[in-house]
């Protein structure tokens, strides 16, 4: 992809950081931004990319969406497509996108997470967070709704949680985030963080892609199909994957009491 303007990339081995990097409005999201994170994202799923590490410049990870933006498109004239509801549609596709991506993908929180960028932490499959961290979902406060992250904060959180914290625009912090599954740890300083992170990744890298990708994929479909009616299903998956190289690979390792050669 050509160089990002509103995005810090950042490759380590099978690990890419994708740092939100417009610290001046504490890194709102722009539709510049939300292409340019569509675009890492792919290249990161076709260029060997393990791990997704999304994090935010100067202190914050996300404000939300770009008012500046948004006032932009209630200026523009409505055609065949609201450009309110394209502006706003650009950004589901993005969470859609890291959702449902191959990839692991890690969050680390800080600062104002907020509206969007709420959304956005809900997709991430690890969630870090630091006691700075603020978590806002002011849509309905605001007289509008959180359209394009309900489904993540349902899927995240439960449709009861959703539901009080939409109905309430609820703003809280790392304790409370912990306790209802938004933050899976809390760390008390930055170091704590980075330590935190590299453990991490390390766990990640030391799993096979290929599996992980499809026990991600499979996890999808329990969220929405009867167990039942998945035994065939995944029974095929497992049996695919202990046929494969990976698996072949894995078991190898543990009979010869080595690292796998994915292992990073």
């Amino acid at each position: 992809m050509a160089d990002p303007t509103t995005l810090a990339l950042v490759r380590n081995g099978g690990a890419l950081t994708i740092r939100l990097n417009r610290p001046e409005v504490r890194n709102a999201m722009s539709q510049t931004m939300l292409a340019e994170l569509l675009a890492a994202l792919a290249d990161a799923e076709g260029t060997g990319v393990r791990v997704v590490v999304l994090r935010g410049a100067g202190g914050h990870f996300c404000a939300g969406a770009d008012l500046r933006d948004m006032a932009a498109a209630r200026m523009a004239p409505v055609g065949e497509t609201d450009p309110v509801a394209t502006s706003n549609a650009a950004f589901g596709h993005v969470c859609a996108a890291y959702a449902r991506s191959p990839l692991a993908v890690v969050a680390v929180l800080e600062g104002s997470v907020m509206g969007g960028g709420f959304g956005l932490a809900c997709t991430a499959d690890v969630a870090l967070a630091t006691r700075t961290v603020d978590f806002r979902l002011p849509e309905t406060s605001l007289g509008v709704i959180p359209a394009q992250i309900a489904p993540f904060l349902v899927e995240r959180l439960g449709y009861s949680e959703a539901k009080r914290l939409a109905v309430t625009g609820a703003r809280f912090g790392a304790e409370e985030a912990c306790r209802i599954g938004l933050v899976h740890r809390i760390c008390e300083t930055y170091a704590d963080l980075d330590a935190a992170l590299a453990e991490t990744l390390r766990h990640i890298l030391a799993c096979a892609p290929g599996a992980v990708a499809e026990t991600k994929a499979l996890l999808r479909r329990a969220r929405f199909e009867d167990a039942g009616a998945l035994v065939e299903h995944a029974a095929a998956v497992f049996a695919k994957a202990a046929r494969g190289p990976e698996g072949a690979e894995g078991l190898a390792a543990f009979i010869e009491k080595r690292k796998p050669n994915w292992a990073e």
